[in-house]
């Protein structure tokens, strides 16, 4: 835990942001080099080395400052920009020893760059504008490499080249308009339903949909002169942004944690930045206060738990440091894209932001169930114990027809704001929370990526998803680059099976079914698994029973009952695998394998006791387009649901079925 105390931001005042964001600022300048041009935060050298390390350090804390002073005015905050612009003037020195890497050096430098071009921009007054004519030129000539740079990836990364051309534009240097129409039709190429987008073409959909694709939007049409290149697109992204943050903010914790899923989780309070955006935007159909509030909520969780060191330095984590969380290419100043979390201080005192009433947290004002139809997610969220629950059958950051193993920052069946999905190193061979597999007779699971989307919806107060996927077994090859991605391998087909999930306050049943199998596979050396939520801890106590296993921590039960018969139970325990505890527990079933019998469990993650419900049961009626389950919940309430509705075109999950018995040995591998 940091030695700073710091108030409660949600709820809080603008004064609050400005400690939180001074005592972050003054924590990270102790570290920067003699000339100030890197700031160089201690430990390992990340994947890209420490030159990188320390322009990303530099560029990351540069945008809070460019913030904070954008929201001052300039006045009192003279150290910062004196601070700040020197380390400007020293970075485009070329014979600086603590000079930026330069983007034909690394690719991490076009990132990098996009921070350093928009806190110029916020700051133009005060610093850009003071500079002499050689370190203009030279600022000029490093962010030229940007103009005519067909390397950038076709993903979020478009907005570091349109950010850095725009600013290149406002100061005289080269751009290119064709450059910025290319990337902006690319970005609109990212575009999928209800305000959502993917982060390129795979079904990437993660905190990358707000913190960068939703806020690049808004604050370039602010830079100088960007509103000459926007024409009339922004009310198109803010639109947009209104919509998408209508789901948003049931995606955030009653203790402000955000979802736990996708890349890049050490970015933490980054999360917070769409709902900023929507404030600086001036969206209409979420509530200043509200959004206000969230963001606040969110920065509090992690101040709360430790994010800051005892320096009041952010570290590789999540609640504290946690390296396995971050990604391949993350250094020690990676986790500062958390200041895009803090935005809000860019708005003056006199703004209206921070006169808004305060209003509450989403979840904590009533339960909330709804379809993401984009990432077929169905989102539930129960007030009685805050806990916001994603059932995912629509994201896996893969293409479709990919045949790789399953990330599980993506592909799990379920994500939380409690829970983490497991991620030591088996965690990226074997899919086990949340998760629905074939595993053979040597204790290897498939993988379901690419899944085949087939809708998600919400039926008479039950949500409904479903997804089909060719599972496989693969063999993982040797990597060193780990991106978010499912690794890549040696693939061995097993079958393909049909999930489906109907969704309740804290319950989900889940019913899978084996389609057919792959020629020469033999159903007797697999058995079907499906694996509950980790419940991570010190110290998680855990028990089983005939067909049914729970897991309990803090207050809070991971539990699945079986819902059709002959299933096996137990709870698995890995140590070292989760971010929220040293210990995970997870539930699990397993059945022997059939083809075209359903297995069914009863799954959930609640802060109330879920063995002391009444049995829960599920009657499938009917068969084939006409199949109906109808399910009395632990509640007691009872409901009827069509299998077909979830929001696919009647039959879909019937694609590409061939049934089969045939039972031989293990095919052939096959290579991805």
């Amino acid at each position: 835990m940091a030695t700073s105390v710091f108030p409660r931001l949600a709820g809080g005042q603008r004064s609050d942001w400005l400690a939180v964001a001074d005592t972050m600022l003054a924590g990270a300048q102790r570290h920067a080099t003699e000339g100030r041009g890197r700031i160089v935060i201690p430990g390992p050298a990340g994947g890209y080395g420490t030159d990188v390390d320390g322009l990303e350090g530099f560029a990351r804390v540069f945008l809070l400052a460019a913030f904070r002073i954008a929201g001052a005015r300039g006045q009192g905050v003279d150290d910062l920009i004196a601070f700040f612009a020197q380390g400007v003037r020293t970075g485009v020195d070329p014979d600086a020893t603590d000079r930026w890497v330069r983007m034909d050096e690394h690719a991490q430098a076009k990132v990098e760059a996009a921070s350093i071009a928009l806190a110029l921009d916020l700051t133009r007054e005060w610093i850009w504008d003071r500079f002499d004519e050689r370190t203009r030129a030279r600022v000029i000539a490093y962010l030229a490499p940007a103009v005519g740079d067909e390397t950038y990836p076709p993903t979020n990364w478009v907005w570091f080249r349109i950010v850095v051309q725009t600013f290149l534009r406002s100061v005289g240097g080269p751009w290119s308009a064709s450059d910025i129409a290319a990337d902006l039709a690319r970005h609109d190429s990212f575009v999928r339903a209800d305000g959502w987008l993917s982060d390129g073409d795979e079904r990437a959909f993660d905190h990358y949909v707000g913190w960068a694709l939703h806020v690049y939007p808004v604050l370039w049409p602010r830079m100088t002169g960007a509103g000459e290149l926007a024409g009339d697109r922004a009310a198109y992204d803010v639109a947009r942004l209104d919509r998408f943050l209508l789901d948003a903010v049931h995606l955030v914790g009653g203790d402000g944690s955000p979802l736990l899923q996708g890349r890049s989780l050490i970015y933490r309070f980054a999360a917070a930045a769409p709902f900023w955006a929507g404030i600086i935007a001036g969206v209409p159909s979420t509530g200043t206060g509200r959004l206000r509030r969230t963001a606040g909520a969110i920065v509090d969780h992690f101040l709360t738990h430790g994010a800051l060191d005892d320096d009041d330095l952010l570290t590789l984590g999540w609640h504290h440091e946690w390296p396995a969380l971050a990604q391949s290419y993350s250094g020690p100043g990676s986790p500062y894209w958390a200041v895009k979390g803090l935005m809000g201080i860019m708005l003056p005192a006199d703004h209206d932001a921070w006169a808004a009433p305060d209003e509450p947290l989403a979840v904590t004002e009533a339960d909330d169930l709804r379809a993401v139809r984009a990432a077929g997610w169905i989102v539930s969220a129960t007030c009685s114990d805050g806990i916001v629950r994603v059932v995912n059958h629509g994201t896996d950051k893969a293409l479709p027809g990919a045949r790789t193993a399953d990330s599980p920052l993506y592909a799990r069946v379920g994500y939380s704001t409690a829970t983490a999905p497991l991620l030591d190193d088996l965690a990226w061979s074997d899919a086990l929370e949340q998760s629905v597999a074939l595993v053979d007779v040597a204790g290897r699971a498939t993988h379901r990526t690419a899944l085949e989307p087939l809708g998600a919806t919400v039926h008479d107060g039950v949500g409904v998803a479903a997804s089909a996927s060719d599972v496989h077994l693969v063999d993982p090859a040797p990597t060193t680059h780990r991106h978010g991605a499912g690794l890549a391998g040696t693939v061995h087909p097993l079958g393909r099976m049909t999930v489906r999930s109907l969704v309740r306050g804290a319950w989900e049943v889940r019913i899978a079914e084996i389609d057919h199998v792959a020629a020469g596979v033999d159903l007797d050396a697999v058995r079907v698994r499906m694996g509950g939520w980790a419940l991570a801890s010190d110290e998680p106590t855990h028990a089983t029973s005939t067909g049914a296993a729970e897991a309990r921590a803090d207050g809070r039960v991971s539990g699945i009952r079986a819902l059709t018969p002959d299933a096996t139970s137990r709870v698995t325990i890995r140590r070292g695998a989760s971010p929220l505890g040293e210990r995970a527990a997870v539930p699990v079933l397993t059945w022997d394998a059939a083809v075209g019998t359903p297995f069914a469990a009863l799954i959930a993650l609640s802060g109330d006791p879920v063995a002391d419900r009444a049995e829960p049961r599920l009657e499938i009626e009917g068969a084939g387009l006409d199949a109906v389950a109808a399910i009395t919940w632990p509640d007691g309430r009872r409901t009827r649901t069509p299998l077909t509705d979830s929001g696919a075109p009647r039959g879909a999950h019937r694609h590409s079925r061939a049934r089969s018995g045939a039972r031989h040995a293990i095919p052939k591998e096959q290579h991805a």
